[in-house]
């Protein structure tokens, strides 16, 4: 019952990226938002990041069970509010408490599976939790497409909270383990200099491609350094560190990690801005264009499946070598794509994508909790979920610069064409109530910047499969 809970979690928070990305065109249209379409996924993304260490922290200390309901409940508020929203801002804001509860749910549920399977079990049911990706990303486009079609895509948030409070209960009386005792003290001045380190980070990140005076931007970096200086002193010095820095000296367990990051925002590249793609150039309907990703969705679960067998036979650096070789080919194919592309072609892509991203996803989780001692698994669980959402923090933020700017720079130069145009060119609707003669130049510009945001993948990928030499090829069975 615990891990039907847990499944129920995964499919909670997989719909919930699926459903909102298919949405998200909608949404744009409807609160004239484009130039702030990324902060509704980056602000969630930030507060998972920001409070992942944590609630790894409170899963050794206090207990899973605690902290995962606690997530739960934040998760079904958040999601709640979102569906109250009327403006964009009301909805950032409210992202910000489903990011928090978002936050434990994920590696406080792989931390569980460790705890509840041993080794040669595990990886089979991180697989089979994976696979519940897989069923949300067939069911959320149809869900989320009929939604906007025939309700409002409010209640896109809605269907977070049944489930949600199921799957609460179920963990409330089922989930029984031993009271956790902890005589050290929780580590408050590392999660919060970690915290300003990696909120600074954000905002700053999410400001350059803003018309914003660089005297803020200095400040925002200052604080930036400033913080993580003082977060590693504080660490060092920590009788329990939130994050204990002697993790980060194994360099197997830091390479993993930062491949982890790389990747983590390449899979949020592919899968946010393809829907927009889809339906703002190649004019597919909203209950379709969520599909281009699903193949993606469907292959991450073989990826997960086989991922025991793969490392068992290569080694996880000629595996990673290898996936890394077939996401950088299919990024060339996106960035090659012309207009009216067909559809089956991106289904192809998204294919070759989530085997790379199922198979390399899986075996961070993998080794990061083997790498470390026993009683650091939650730590380092949290540790690599937070590369993870930092990775697609970082990643969302940088591609939000690049979309935009490559936007106002196409705008610049087609006097005829307006923001308010490209507002509503991204939804199938919206997009028949501008100018035929105009509809051409408007889809040029989008395809112009969401190219713009895969050549940005493809220099990350290069920029991953080097950090990737740094580790070992180390075989190692799954079978013990």
């Amino acid at each position: 019952m615990v891990t039907l809970a847990i499944f129920m979690t995964t499919f909670m928070t997989a719909i919930e990226g699926t459903i909102v990305s298919t949405a998200m065109p909608t949404i744009v249209s409807d609160l004239d938002g484009l130039e702030m379409m990324s902060w509704v996924v980056s602000i969630f993304l930030l507060m998972t990041a920001v409070s992942t260490p944590l609630y790894g922290k409170l899963a050794d200390s206090l207990g899973r069970k605690p902290v995962f309901l606690f997530g739960i409940a934040l998760f079904v508020i958040g999601s709640a509010l979102c569906a109250f929203s009327h403006n964009m801002i009301e909805l950032i804001i409210f992202r910000v408490i489903q990011g928090l509860g978002s936050g434990a749910i994920q590696p406080v549920a792989i931390t569980i599976i460790a705890d509840l399977y041993k080794l040669a079990k595990r990886a089979k049911m991180l697989g089979l939790n994976s696979s519940f990706w897989g069923v949300a990303s067939i069911i959320a486009p149809l869900l989320g497409g009929f939604i906007v079609q025939h309700l409002s895509w409010h209640w896109i948030f809605l269907i977070n909270v049944p489930l949600g409070i199921i799957a609460f209960l179920l963990v409330l009386v089922f989930l029984k383990e031993p009271k956790h005792s902890s005589s050290s003290k929780l580590d408050l001045k590392g999660t919060v200099y970690l915290s300003i380190f990696l909120l600074s980070l954000m905002v700053l990140l999410q400001e350059l491609g803003a018309d914003i005076n660089p005297l803020i931007l200095a400040v925002l970096a200052i604080i930036a350094i400033v913080a993580a200086a003082i977060f590693f002193r504080v660490e060092k010095r920590a009788e329990d560190p939130i994050m204990p820095l002697s993790m980060l000296k194994n360099r197997e367990f830091l390479s993993i990690n930062l491949v982890t990051l790389i990747i983590s925002g390449v899979v949020i590249g592919f899968e946010f801005y393809l829907p927009t793609w889809m339906q703002g150039v190649n004019g597919t309907s909203a209950s379709i264009a969520g599909f281009a990703v699903t193949p993606s969705s469907l292959m991450w679960i073989v990826g997960s499946f086989v991922v025991g067998a793969v490392l068992s036979k290569w080694g996880i650096k000629q595996t990673f070598n290898l996936m890394h070789i077939v996401l950088m080919l299919t990024d060339i194919a996106l960035l090659l794509a012309p207009i009216g592309t067909p559809f089956w072609v991106f289904c192809l892509i998204a294919v070759f994508n989530g085997f790379a991203f199922g198979t390399i996803i899986t075996a961070s989780q993998i080794d990061s909790q083997i790498l470390v001692p026993k009683e650091q698994i939650g730590i380092a669980t949290g540790f690599n979920t937070l590369m993870k959402y930092l990775g697609q923090t970082l990643m969302i933020s940088i591609y939000g610069i690049v979309f935009n700017t490559v936007i106002s720079n196409n705008l610049a130069k087609h006097p005829n064409l307006t923001q308010a145009m490209m507002n509503k060119i991204v939804s199938v609707q919206q997009a028949k109530s501008l100018d035929p003669n105009l509809v051409g130049s408007l889809r040029q510009v989008l395809l112009n910047a969401l190219k713009g945001v895969y050549l940005v993948s493809l220099i990350v990928l290069i920029i991953s499969i080097l950090l990737n030499q740094i580790y070992k090829n180390r075989k190692f069975t799954t079978q013990k």
